[in-house]
């Protein structure tokens, strides 16, 4: 008598119990995609906001979690303020599906 026995794939971690995504992974996602939109490059970017090329790239790659003082200062280089990169940060968790979200906990109002 033999019974064959299917293995379901079997998902190591519960959509439920992922961690989010970090903030400083987003916000460098956000901050990379409006300077590709600009045509511009890491080093001019750099310049006008006054940090180093190798601190702006690692925070595109969401190594650094810089300060609101050099978010503000990249955002401005950018012609970005800090709500809209915030903004941007927001949909983008949003669109991720992360757990707070799926569960209803991530709703928010901005006031002005």
């Amino acid at each position: 008598m033999s019974s064959s026995l299917r293995a379901e794939p079997v998902d190591p971690v519960p959509e439920t119990s992922r961690p989010e995504r970090l903030w400083r992974e987003l916000v460098g996602e956000e901050l990379k995609a409006i300077r590709r939109s600009r045509n511009e490059t890491l080093q001019t970017v750099a310049h006008r906001a006054r940090v180093s090329t190798q601190y702006l790239s690692e925070i595109e790659r969401g190594r650094k979690e810089p300060s609101s003082e050099i978010l503000s200062a990249i955002g401005a280089s950018l012609d970005t303020s800090l709500l809209d990169l915030t903004i941007g940060v927001a949909t983008r968790l949003h669109g991720s599906g992360s757990a707070a979200v799926a569960r209803g906990q991530a709703d928010f109002t901005l006031a002005a």
